[in-house]
């Protein structure tokens, strides 16, 4: 039986890569909607339709970039330990992810206001992905008692902390022990 699905990007999927493309060639201050228009082949009027602004665009990319992470680095049980980990590889690739370190050292004034202002779209996705594995942890018991949405912010907070600062202590923490220790203080956090 044949797929009757399409593989061809969407417009937004062209959208977001010409300006990923942008982010990585010119640097996240000088990302333009022409320029973004350019590298994904359409009119900027095509583009004015889904977004009113560059920052729009932005968020939506770092949205796209933080949120898609969750399928490449897929759910593999219902345990503190498995939660941990995938919360541990989901970082490491975020912490990877050129773009989005990018936007995050080029641009710390559009970055902070979704670390200091208000949860995004990408850190509600990840915060609900990580109340719904606490939920079914704690059921098995190997997560403490808590508000599941309540100790998945606070997951967030520490991980996204350790992915802001890994640079910082690179040379204290390099990537091993950096994900060994973000792995300790999360078991740690959540364990019975």
């Amino acid at each position: 039986m044949s797929s009757i699905r399409n593989d061809e990007p969407t417009v937004e999927d062209r959208i977001l890569e010409a300006a990923a493309s942008c982010v990585l060639a010119v640097g996240v201050k000088r990302v333009t909607m022409t320029e973004i228009a350019r590298r994904a082949r359409m009119s900027r009027p095509t583009i004015y339709r889904r977004w009113s602004d560059t920052n729009g665009v932005l968020g939506a990319l770092m949205t796209s970039r933080i949120a898609g992470v969750l399928d490449a680095v897929p759910d593999g049980g219902r345990d503190r330990e498995t939660l941990v980990a995938r919360a541990v590889a989901v970082a490491e690739h975020v912490r990877t992810d050129e773009v989005v370190m990018s936007v995050l050292h080029d641009a710390p004034e559009f970055a902070m206001v979704y670390i200091a202002e208000r949860l995004g779209t990408s850190q509600m996705i990840l915060v609900d992905a990580l109340a719904e594995a606490i939920r079914s942890a704690q059921a098995g018991g190997s997560v403490r008692e808590g508000d599941p949405h309540e100790m998945a912010v606070m997951c967030l907070l520490i991980t996204q902390s350790t992915i802001q600062s890994a640079q910082m202590v690179e040379k204290i923490l390099d990537r091993e022990a950096l994900s060994a220790e973000l792995a300790r203080s999360l078991n740690g956090y959540l364990a019975p």
